[in-house]
């Protein structure tokens, strides 16, 4: 099978692209960061296309160089911040957007009738999408907007692809020390890892997840969940003088 994922080089995304190539499938990759063309190197069912998916004329490369190319889904992955109220310019803000969410929209609507039926597209948002820390609204809104995206695609595209959302939750991408405090955030003890949001999306991407349609899945380990009150359980919040 193949598939295109955005946001290829780092991360989650990259995490996503290994997996599916482990399991035998081609991907297309885009990114704007030149690192996932050494993925290239390694796997030949591997093709790199270097694209600012948040600039409409790089977009519009990537989606001509796989123009007469069939797809059994798409993950759009790329996304990032830039602030929010306190640091965050009027451009900034719709950069983010144009990336989180206007790409994904975009991305779909060039390449419907490029994809396969009982084909199957995965958007990745967060839980930043609906819980929030301060200064951070270009990246909840971008995040807010493609889950909406995700059950108005879902309609849309009723017969011929199912179109879930994954709202990953701390994720840590690079190995960093973990403090027992961050663990305890968590009722399973730990923060995540890629492999659980990348062992989700091939879920979704298989006949496993058949009866899954215009859903948004939370994989945080029970975070968003877990109430924290000042002197509960010994949790203690530091307040600005």
């Amino acid at each position: 099978m193949r598939y295109i994922v955005t946001g290829c080089s780092n991360g989650i995304g990259r995490c996503i692209t290994f997996m599916f190539l482990k399991n035998g499938h081609e991907v297309y990759g885009v990114d704007i960061d030149e690192k996932g063309k050494l993925i290239e190197d390694v796997h030949d069912k591997f093709f790199f296309y270097k694209a600012n998916i948040g600039d409409k004329k790089e977009l519009e490369g990537f989606i001509k160089s796989v123009e007469y190319i069939r797809f059994d889904g798409i993950i759009n992955n790329a996304g990032f911040s830039m602030g929010g109220i306190d640091n965050c310019s009027y451009e900034d803000f719709n950069y983010v957007l144009r990336v989180g969410l206007s790409a994904p929209f975009y991305l779909v609507k060039s390449l419907k009738n490029n994809l396969n039926m009982n084909s199957s597209i995965v958007n990745i948002a967060s839980t930043r999408a609906f819980m929030s820390q301060r200064n951070s609204e270009s990246y909840a809104a971008s995040k807010g907007g493609l889950i909406a995206l995700t059950h108005a695609l879902s309609i849309s595209l009723k017969g011929k692809s199912r179109v879930n959302c994954i709202s990953p939750g701390w994720i840590d991408v690079s190995n960093s020390e973990i403090s027992k405090a961050d663990k305890l955030q968590h009722p399973i003890e730990r923060v995540g890892k890629p492999e659980d949001i990348a062992e989700m999306v091939m879920f979704l991407c298989s006949d496993k997840g058949s009866f899954i349609d215009g859903e948004n899945i939370i994989i945080d380990g029970g975070m968003s969940k877990l109430m924290i009150y000042h002197g509960d359980n010994n949790w203690k919040y530091g307040m600005e003088e």
